[in-house]
């Protein structure tokens, strides 16, 4: 007989616990200080670098003297900007380009639209829109001015014929590249669910390409604000009015620097607000709900 007692393991003294005490793993929740809560509000950020910015403008202009014909005060830029709006002239002058700019920016998502239906549902579209994005989409818009102005003369029709080419390629390729990058298990819950036609479009594939088509909106609307305002410095100069960058035009020849930055920091308040505003609010309400960005 072999006696199997020798091949167990030894028997390990039993421990007897207490109560375990209450754990102390610190503050899992506590309010925040003010200091964090204002840290974690992203306008205040934001705010605080441009504040940042302002006040390094005006110690680079006071403390070396810089001479206010080359570059002005940022108090200067103020009341030059303040005097402008206060006389209408510049109101004028931002009503303009924005009118011109809502015109153009909406012919050109409609056009986009249609160019991302056609390839969507065609190979041939398909085809066609990669073929017109690879030629036109490196075409600077400010380079078909003077065509333009040949075709479509003196008018606002020229300075809306360049912001349809400013936006058409941006916004139809980054679509086009979202539909096509939406997964094939989405397309199949949407085929097994029964939907069809606009509804498929509309509850899965633009939901699930809405990032894309996002950015594309966004790249447009830059791409056309900057072309504006280029076209308007020719084109001002040879019509005689015109919006902010006609404005830019007629003060630098005016010798008035401060009017000339006055306009350009309407240039990027106005970038500022649509950015911050107005796409800011759609990206919260939609990608940012949905789950798709951080």
């Amino acid at each position: 007989m072999v006696d199997r007692t020798l091949d167990m393991p030894p028997i390990r003294p039993e421990f007897i616990r207490g109560r375990l005490g209450k754990a102390e793993a610190g503050d899992v929740a506590r309010p925040l200080t003010v200091v964090e809560k204002v840290a974690n509000n992203n306008g205040v950020r934001k705010l605080s670098i441009l504040i940042a910015l302002v006040i390094v403008w005006q110690l680079y202009t006071v403390v070396l003297d810089v001479e206010p014909l080359m570059f002005p005060q940022f108090t200067d830029t103020m009341v030059a900007l303040w005097s402008s709006l206060i006389s209408g002239k510049l109101v004028l002058r931002i009503w303009s380009s924005v009118y011109v700019l809502v015109q153009g920016y909406a012919a050109g998502l409609v056009l986009a639209t249609v160019f991302t239906v056609f390839a969507v549902s065609t190979r041939l579209g398909s085809d066609l829109l990669s073929t017109l994005t690879s030629m036109f989409n490196p075409l600077p818009a400010i380079a078909l001015l003077p065509l333009a102005m040949l075709w479509f003369g003196l008018g606002n029709l020229s300075l809306i014929f360049v912001l349809i080419h400013s936006v058409l390629w941006a916004v139809a390729l980054n679509t086009h590249t979202g539909f096509m990058a939406v997964s094939d298990t989405l397309r199949m819950v949407g085929r097994n669910y029964g939907l069809t036609g606009v509804r498929y479009v509309a509850l899965i594939l633009i939901p699930a390409a809405f990032p894309s088509i996002l950015a594309g909106l966004k790249i447009g609307w830059a791409f056309a604000w900057r072309t504006l305002i280029a076209a308007e410095l020719v084109f001002g100069a040879n019509q005689g009015s015109g919006g902010l960058g006609w404005f830019i035009f007629e003060n630098k020849n005016n010798l008035e620097t401060a009017h000339v930055f006055a306009g350009l920091f309407t240039i990027i308040v106005v970038g500022v607000v649509v950015e911050n505003v107005i796409f800011r609010n759609i990206e919260i309400r939609t990608v940012q709900k949905w789950g798709m960005q951080r």
